[in-house]
């Protein structure tokens, strides 16, 4: 899929080329010169070809115009109270320098996106503009000339500063501080429309985020600012996954339906290709993988609204569910590729794979994995991420599934959902032994967990009465033994915990239990 301009923008930029401008009065108000309107005039309404070679032959002249100089302003600043003459330098602006970023482009991980088919009208002139000292200033208060998302000027602004910081960093990898600055406040508007719920300003928005998400520092960057960029992006994700921004519901069920989105009526309003657009910025933005594992808990923490009753633990374990869902929904393979190549990319740094391998392995991803090997798939780099995620994963599966694995995370006190958990093997295997071993240390462990009242971490409490009713099915001529140290009357207080997780796990516990006492 080509990511073609936004049909919004461009309708806006069109309407905007046909509109007469009044431009003697412009020069007699002094809100342009007579030399301003000459520069202007010869590449107005004019054929491509012409256009390039009337810029070309004078490439200073047209930075002057653009962007001002030493002594005189750019037509930007002079026409400040004229919206008019605004709006249609920045359309011009930008079709001297508006390359068709990332259009009809082969998407790959090696080359993320640096590549793109550039064509502009005047190839010569984004560089010229990049010479300048300050090749960003006349944009830059553009972007606050209104609140309202829908105002034209910040929206054609940002076009034009997104097609130069794009073409600035391909022209230079390394970062600049006025770069830098330029990118962190481009971000901040952008995150206003991804806020918006039109999609078409959505998907400008989006689109934009992949022609400026080029280099580590650009990444780096826009992850800094995670609150108003990614935050955003995961909640559009979360509408089409079937779980409205503001959902209280628990992760998505490992049993969920695998009918795709279209037969399912998933996709909460969202358009399939502001999902893939959506999907690619932050595919690109997991290429610095080592940093967002390292801080991704506590983004996932500042995604939890203060008004919102989800603990930590819903959203410590959302990017997997939420992911393994949408592979499930979107069958297509340019979104299967970007999912799994984005799964990828977070689970292959070494630091990141202790804390991650466990929830992408509780968010049932092996199995899914599985399924998807069955699929037609012919696209040889997502096989190939295919393949690595399942070594990966039945490697950290088939070490973690062991009693001693087992008892000495229990020991440690703080649960997490890993393998045994929820294997059913694992639980008919050592039940027995669980309760019996060292004089019953594992169970005394669980119920001294269960005790507590885990404010921060409620996982903890749902993995604990998770584990206690495997204890009871599989072993339950030893529920005695669990009812003596106040396991059984700790379990039934937790089915009224405000927590929606804590109240199903305990609920099925004592289900079990209850199942017993009857056949008693």
């Amino acid at each position: 899929m080509s990511l073609d301009p936004p049909t919004y923008l461009n309708s806006l930029q069109n309407n905007i080329r046909a509109r007469p401008i009044p431009w003697d009065g412009a020069v007699r108000t002094g809100t342009i010169t007579d030399n301003d309107l000459k520069k202007i005039k010869a590449v107005d309404k004019v054929r491509k070809e012409h256009r390039r070679q009337t810029v070309e032959a004078d490439l200073e002249a047209y930075q002057l115009l653009i962007l001002g100089g030493e002594e005189s302003k750019s037509v930007l600043e002079s026409a400040a109270k004229r919206v008019d003459v605004i709006h249609y330098m920045l359309v011009l602006t930008g079709d001297l320098i508006n390359g068709r970023i990332l259009r009809n482009q082969h998407i790959s991980r090696t080359v993320l996106c640096l590549q793109p088919d550039i064509g502009t009208d005047v190839p010569g002139l984004p560089a010229v503009l990049l010479q300048h000292p300050d090749p960003y200033k006349p944009f830059i208060p553009l972007l606050s000339h209104s609140t309202n998302p829908e105002d034209t000027i910040p929206l054609l602004t940002s076009s034009v500063l997104a097609s130069i910081l794009s073409v600035a960093q391909l022209q230079s990898p390394k970062s600049s501080p006025k770069t830098d600055e330029a990118l962190t406040k481009l971000y901040k508007y952008l995150s206003t429309l991804t806020k918006s719920q039109d999609s078409g300003l959505q998907d400008i928005a989006v689109q934009e985020y992949s022609a400026l998400l080029r280099t580590k520092k650009a990444r780096e960057i826009f992850w800094a600012q995670r609150e108003e960029t990614v935050d955003p992006l995961v909640d559009i994700l979360r509408v089409v996954a079937g779980a409205g921004k503001d959902s209280d519901s628990a992760p998505w069920s490992s049993t969920a339906s695998t009918r795709s989105a279209a037969e399912t009526g998933h996709g909460g309003g969202v358009g399939l290709q502001l999902l893939y657009h959506v999907l690619l910025a932050v595919w690109q933005l997991s290429f610095e993988g080592a940093l967002i594992g390292k801080g991704l808990e506590q983004y996932c923490l500042s995604l939890v609204r203060k008004d919102s009753p989800r603990l930590l633990h819903a959203r410590q374990q959302e990017i997997f569910p939420l992911y393994t869902q949408l592979l499930r929904l979107f069958p297509q393979e340019k979104t299967t590729r970007l999912l799994l190549s984005t799964l990828l990319n977070l689970l292959s740094p070494p630091a990141n794979r202790a804390t991650l391998l466990p929830i992408a392995t509780a968010a049932r991803l092996p199995t899914l994995l599985s399924n998807l090997k069955g699929r037609h798939l012919t696209d040889p780099d997502l096989l190939e991420d295919l393949q690595s995620l399942t070594d990966m994963l039945g490697e950290y599966t088939s070490s973690q599934t062991t009693f001693d694995e087992y008892a000495s995370e229990v020991l440690n006190g703080r649960l997490r959902w890993s393998p045994p958990h929820r294997d059913g093997t694992f639980w008919r295997e050592n039940s027995r032994k669980i309760i019996d071993n060292s004089q019953g240390e594992l169970p005394k462990k669980l119920a001294e967990i269960l005790a507590k009242a885990w404010e921060e971490d409620k996982q903890v409490l749902a993995i604990a009465c998770n584990d206690v009713g495997w204890l009871v099915k599989e072993a339950p001529e030893k529920r005695v033994q669990l009812e003596k140290l106040g396991i059984k009357g700790r379990v039934m207080e937790l089915m009224t915990d405000a927590d929606e997780s804590v109240r199903w796990e305990s609920l099925k516990t004592v289900g079990e239990w209850l199942r017993y006492s009857f056949d008693d």
